[in-house]
């Protein structure tokens, strides 16, 4: 089954809105023709099996676009809005790329050389085509085929493919509805974008149960946020360890506000430091709180913590979501004992197809039907699982996989810069934070030149991979083995 059928099963002549906010309403049935409309566009005028790139804020444009090329039986490629120029120049030619729904305000910081539909051209394909071909779903469709390609950062800095099969996408939705408790009565605030999977995988799980949501993506306006929570009787919110550090610690009201409809928050894309879920459960005793764990690479989700065993074990991602299987073995694929250190690994239907047109990379973490996380970990007696250390170089930075090397590349291009580090660190506002420790040739004004490196950064990378704190050194020093050693100047 084409994973566009399987999400409208039942939805699909709803007249209540998926979409609520003071900007947009759609309902599912709007959702659905328009959807449709452009399927049947795209099947007459690109046929099938193409890459199709979607490059917009969330919106019923994102929404109908995502929805229409998957049902078309072509491939949807997300990207971030604010990409950079040379990343999407290469995920364009990687992917053969020849057409592109791109949002008008997105139009405007990109330079474009393929077919582009925007929000106007996209209302008069819907205006102009009618529905004649999709009267029921594809019994036969093969549900391998891929949906999406997601792209994250690679070790080299190169964005890597994740493929995702219609089956994929089925098995890691019916999981997250199945432990949430998801129903027709829920109704999410989304602040995560849906280039990145947690976020597509709020879009998968409340369209399949027929729930709505409240699109915000203007999350540095706390009082907006806090105000659609409120205004639309929000039963669920998600967010990245910044989110939930940000509403703690930066807003003025959020503590001392009441969400008599909020029965649930979902937390993932990086590690939420302790204190911070324990301000938050203290604070909100009545909002079950669910710590999650997961991977592109897996649909989005592989583990989560049931808000009952919080308390007792703090510092936990759990234990696998339903459908999947979850261990942490060592270097002979043996399950570690407690207290012992080893990888995460995970089989099931949610594991992607593979990296796109990498096959070593993909025989990298593939193998013998398992994925390979990454990710150190031990057990307790009771088999829940605590991370220890990330195998991967890739760095987790709100939501975002950055590569560092990316990040030292533009910073080693200022001519004053002999050597640079960028690495991961704690950081108490926002959890993790990008630190740069940088070695300037002899005689240099570090003031002046820390300024150019930053004015560099600020033009050849996105907002969230610039580095949050910078040090300087005078001399790049080396021990026997090779290994650095600084002499800190600032």
């Amino acid at each position: 089954m084409n994973i566009f059928d399987y999400f409208f099963e039942k939805s699909k002549s709803l007249q209540k809105d998926f979409v609520l906010g003071s900007t947009e309403n759609a309902s599912f049935q709007q959702i659905y023709m328009w959807s449709l409309r452009l399927a049947n566009f795209l099947l007459e005028n690109v046929g099938e099996n193409n890459r199709i790139i979607i490059m917009s804020q969330n919106s019923v444009f994102f929404i109908v676009s995502y929805l229409g090329i998957i049902k078309s039986g072509n491939i949807c490629v997300p990207l971030n809005p604010v990409l950079e120029q040379d990343n999407l120049n290469y995920v364009i030619s990687l992917t053969d790329c020849r057409l592109c729904f791109i949002s008008q305000q997105v139009l405007l910081l990109h330079k474009f050389s393929m077919n582009v539909i925007n929000e106007s051209e996209l209302d008069r394909i819907l205006a102009e085509t009618t529905i004649y071909e999709f009267d029921s779903p594809d019994k036969y469709f093969d549900e391998r085929r891929i949906a999406e390609i997601i792209f994250t950062s690679g070790s080299t800095g190169s964005p890597k493919g994740v493929m995702l099969s219609h089956k994929n996408l089925q098995a890691n939705t019916s999981s997250i509805i199945e432990y949430l408790s998801l129903t027709y009565n829920d109704i999410v605030a989304v602040v995560l974008p849906f280039y990145y999977c947690y976020g597509l995988s709020i879009f998968h799980t409340y369209l399949k149960v027929g729930g709505s949501m409240v699109l915000n993506n203007n999350f540095v306006l706390l009082g907006s946020v806090i105000n659609n929570m409120l205004e639309y009787n929000c039963t669920g919110f998600a967010g990245v360890p910044s989110h939930f550090q940000i509403l703690l610690r930066k807003s003025k009201s959020f503590k001392s506000t009441l969400f008599p409809n909020l029965r649930y928050v979902t937390q993932a894309g990086g590690k939420l430091h302790s204190t911070f879920i324990s301000e938050f459960t203290r604070t909100f005793p009545n909002i079950d709180f669910y710590v999650m764990y997961g991977q592109t690479e897996a649909t989005a989700r592989l583990a989560f913590l049931p808000p009952n065993l919080l308390a007792d074990k703090i510092g936990s991602i759990g234990k696998a979501i339903p459908g999947v299987i979850l261990q942490v073995v060592n270097s002979s694929m043996v399950p570690v004992k407690p207290g012992e250190i080893g990888e995460i690994v995970a089989k099931g239907d949610n594991i992607m197809i593979g990296y796109f047109n990498d096959e070593v990379a993909t025989r990298e973490v593939l193998k013998n039907g398992w994925l390979y996380t990454g990710d150190m970990a031990t057990v307790d007696e009771e088999g829940f699982i605590y991370i220890v250390a990330r195998k991967k170089e890739i760095m987790k930075i709100a939501g975002n996989r950055v590569s560092p090397k990316e990040i030292e590349e533009v910073i080693l291009s200022v001519p004053e810069v002999l050597d640079c580090t960028v690495e991961e660190v704690y950081d108490e506002l926002q959890g993790a934070a990008i630190k740069a420790t940088i070695v300037l040739i002899d005689s240099c004004d570090f003031v002046h030149i820390k300024e150019k490196i930053i004015k560099c950064c600020i033009e050849k990378l996105s907002s969230y991979k610039i580095p949050r704190f910078w040090e300087f050194t005078e001399k790049l020093q080396l021990t026997p083995s090779g290994k650095k050693m600084m002499n800190i100047i600032s």
